[in-house]
């Protein structure tokens, strides 16, 4: 069991250096390449380097390369797990430069999620495997929509992937503590870039994955209770938009204001939303990433608590 802890914390060292390592190279050559974006919730609106996601699909690729060659027994699963966060970025990254329709990117991360089946136990029916990637494709978009200020949503993948990481070791579910612990590494190297005032945003190739991810290991780990309880943030943020406004393109989406002093604002009308139901008053954007933190914070406790209590169970 030491050794395996070990490997698993290895995995996320590994991670997170590389991750950490090839992040300032990455945002120089991103910005050279006019990748950029506009920090609309700053006064000055500065640009900021896009799609940073893609050094954390590096640090997390590494280190599940890594992850097989220490435990070959363990060969499927972690392969499986690289070629499904593969396929969700480089949607995430068509995405990033010509702007799916939901549709489309919903579709799309259906078919990215296609793989895992391969993996599941034998003995579930058919409804089990066919609701695999379509978990995926709701996941990844949930992650994907609780998005927008600094750090958010690698913070709340951060808090995920550490209950979550916890949780696999309590329930000594080991191969997807490898998985767990590979994300949480590169997510943390990621968020010292990304956290206030950022340096760089994760682009919908890194937000993608954050959710595919929490999917893999609830179906390959079986913690799929754990996992929707960390999600939570997440879902209550996609049923307040769903239910003020439907589904909606991004482009018709109406982004939070800045007033004179550099502070957030709701705008009348539009979407609502887990950040707008917040913001009953004007507040600095770190504040509001700090509360939704520690939202994030009690169901991470949450599923850990759950983990804990239910040793040895399936979840």
């Amino acid at each position: 069991m030491t050794n395996l802890i070990l490997t698993s914390t290895i995995c996320g060292v590994i991670a997170f250096l590389i991750t950490f390592i090839t992040m300032p190279n990455l945002i120089k050559r991103l910005k050279n390449a006019n990748i950029v974006g506009r920090d609309i919730h700053k006064l000055a609106k500065p640009e900021v380097a896009e799609m940073g996601g893609i050094g954390i699909i590096l640090g997390f690729s590494i280190a599940i390369m890594v992850g097989v060659y220490l435990y070959p027994e363990w060969q499927a699963q972690l392969t499986i797990s690289l070629v499904v966060i593969l396929l969700t970025g480089i949607i995430g990254m068509v995405d990033d430069l010509i702007m799916l329709s939901s549709v489309e990117k919903l579709v799309l991360l259906w078919v990215a999620g296609l793989p895992i089946m391969w993996v599941t136990p034998s003995n579930v029916g058919i409804l089990y495997m066919l609701a695999i990637p379509i978990a995926v494709s709701i996941a990844a978009n949930l992650t994907n929509m609780l998005a927008g200020l600094n750090g958010i949503e690698t913070g709340l993948g951060v808090i995920a992937f550490t209950s979550l990481t916890i949780s696999c070791i309590i329930m000594n579910k080991y191969d997807v503590a490898i998985i767990s612990c590979s994300m949480l590494g590169a997510l943390i190297a990621f968020l010292f870039y990304n956290k206030y005032p950022a340096n760089v945003f994760p682009g919908d190739v890194g937000t993608l994955i954050i959710g595919a991810c929490i999917i893999i290991i609830a179906f390959i780990g079986r913690v799929k209770i754990i996992a929707f309880i960390v999600l939570i943030p997440n879902i209550i943020d996609g049923l307040l938009k769903f239910r003020s406004v439907g589904v909606m393109e991004r482009q018709q989406h109406k982004p939070t204001q800045v007033d004179s002093e550099g502070r957030l604002v709701a705008p009348e009308g539009g979407f609502n939303s887990l950040i707008r139901s917040i913001l009953k008053k004007p507040m600095k954007e770190s504040d509001v990433v700090h509360i939704v933190w520690f939202i994030g914070i009690l169901f991470g406790i949450l599923g850990i608590v759950v983990a804990y209590l239910n040793k040895g169970a399936i979840v």
